[in-house]
């Protein structure tokens, strides 16, 4: 069975959108799950049900635990403690709302040099060793880079089951 063609055609834009907000560090998969859920209301739940939703719904919340987890994971692996992790991920979060009115990249890069810079401080205050703060730093920018792109490949394959119960 075809879909109605523009609410069809709004949720494949919907899962564009979503896929570049992602590296961003803006709710890309929450934009995504939102679609499917409304293009499912749209057409009374008949072609995407709960079974859709659901499964949508439990990659984004997974996704999003992978991403802290790779952070942490990934700074530890470069030699940093818990409080660098921290940092890194305060660091995070606040560098990507410092960066936004870059337009376009200053969320990236405010993101990924907030979670640097978190990093080498919370290192830094544990054991005031500089090469090993830099390596803290270092681990925390390759933790966030691995995890959009987790999320990314997330992204991708929420666009394929919600396209494929879409046009079943």
């Amino acid at each position: 069975m075809m879909p109605d063609l523009i609410p069809f055609i709004l949720l494949i834009a919907a899962f564009i959108i979503g896929l570049l907000l992602i590296p961003l560090g803006l709710p890309g998969l929450w934009l995504m799950v939102v679609a499917v859920f409304g293009y499912a209301a749209f057409g009374r739940f008949e072609q995407v049900g709960w079974v859709t939703i659901t499964a949508v719904l439990l990659l984004a919340a997974v996704a999003e635990g992978l991403e802290a987890w790779l952070g942490f994971r990934f700074t530890k692996r470069y030699g940093a403690s818990n409080r660098a992790g921290w940092g890194a991920m305060i660091g995070g979060l606040i560098g990507a709302v410092v960066g936004t009115p870059v337009p376009i990249i200053g969320n990236v890069i405010g993101a990924f040099v907030g979670a640097f810079a978190g990093a080498v401080v919370g290192q830094y205050t544990v054991k005031s060793e500089m090469q090993e703060s830099l390596g803290a730093g270092w681990g925390a920018v390759l933790g966030r880079a691995t995890g959009a792109a987790v999320k990314i490949a997330v992204g991708f394959a929420i666009a394929i089951i919600a396209i494929f119960a879409a046009v079943r």
